[in-house]
């Protein structure tokens, strides 16, 4: 009966933890194994900004690559068409107490971002609102949390921006990419 009780103990033990929160390093290095070009995905359709009839007039949907001896990685949502953005990745103070994200956005806004170090994987990037800043707390349409979902073979990207407009959500911009 002891074991029993034991066994029940260790195993409330272990569904009781939750893994410890990312690092800003670990972050940083999850966003720079993007690195390179991804196409629009012809399997998995996209919605939104990422939309278009035909995934083989986009080249190239979505790019990373280190910039100023690799201190910031620069994301081209879109290159060459009209609804090109760019988010820069780097530090957020000369601690590295966190990721910013500053994104450059065809609304004519810029909002900044924060790595969500708790919810953040090696698979999944979240990066949300910095809320000290007035445009996250405005009613302007903004995009307010950035998601990057790669999967377990490195091949498939799905990158979510969620937008919000008068402190509600509305619809996002879903891009799938493959490498």
């Amino acid at each position: 009966m002891s074991k029993r009780i034991t066994l029940a103990l260790f195993l409330s033990f272990l569904l009781g933890t939750t893994a410890s929160a990312a690092t800003p390093a670990e972050v940083y290095k999850w966003i720079g194994a993007l690195d390179g070009n991804w196409k629009m995905s012809k399997t998995t359709p996209s919605q939104g900004s990422c939309s278009f009839e035909d995934p083989n007039e986009v080249d190239i949907g979505i790019s990373f690559k280190y910039i100023a001896r690799e201190t910031t990685i620069q994301e081209e949502l879109l290159p060459d068409t009209e609804r090109k953005m760019v988010t820069m990745y780097h530090c957020n103070d000369i601690a590295c107490s966190n990721i910013k994200g500053s994104h450059y956005c065809v609304k004519k806004n810029q909002p900044q971002y924060l790595a969500n170090l708790k919810e953040s994987t090696v698979n999944r990037i979240v990066m949300e609102c910095d809320m000290s800043t007035e445009l996250c707390n405005s009613n302007e349409n903004y995009v307010f949390k950035i998601v990057h979902e790669i999967s377990p073979d490195g091949k498939k990207l799905k990158s979510s921006y969620l937008s919000k407009k008068d402190k509600k959500p509305i619809p996002s911009t879903i891009c799938n990419f493959e490498r």
